[in-house]
């Protein structure tokens, strides 16, 4: 349990660390992160159990990161069936995936501002 809630946490810090990448193209990092916060709060389990959602949207959201940030971790530490396995896979994918788009961007980010001293 406390292995995949410090998962959970590296990936919500990576997700985090990746939208403020945006800054770097646009003033609107805070916007991007606040509709990220949004989905975050539904989907994560953290307003309601996905439990309670129509099967359709509990669907849709295991396809993003945000139910393996609470409900998969919470789900597991009060012994509810859960996949152990295939959830700490999605998190380790989804981990990948935010920290190969975070060090494009950072590359991407200091070829475009070398000039300023970075």
């Amino acid at each position: 349990g406390c292995l995949v809630v410090a998962m959970s946490f590296a990936l919500r810090f990576l997700m985090q660390y990746t939208f403020a990448m945006f800054a770097f193209w646009t003033e609107r990092a805070s916007a991007i992160e606040e509709l990220s916060f949004l989905l975050y709060l539904f989907l994560s389990g953290l307003i309601a159990p996905l439990e309670v959602f129509p099967p359709l949207v509990r669907e849709i959201a295991q396809w993003t990161p945000y139910p393996y940030l609470i409900h998969f971790p919470a789900a597991l530490l009060i012994g509810l069936p859960v996949n152990v396995v295939g959830g700490m896979l999605v998190i380790i994918g989804w981990s990948l995936i935010f920290f190969l788009v975070n060090r494009w961007l950072w590359r991407k980010g200091l070829k475009h501002y070398s000039g300023m001293g970075a």
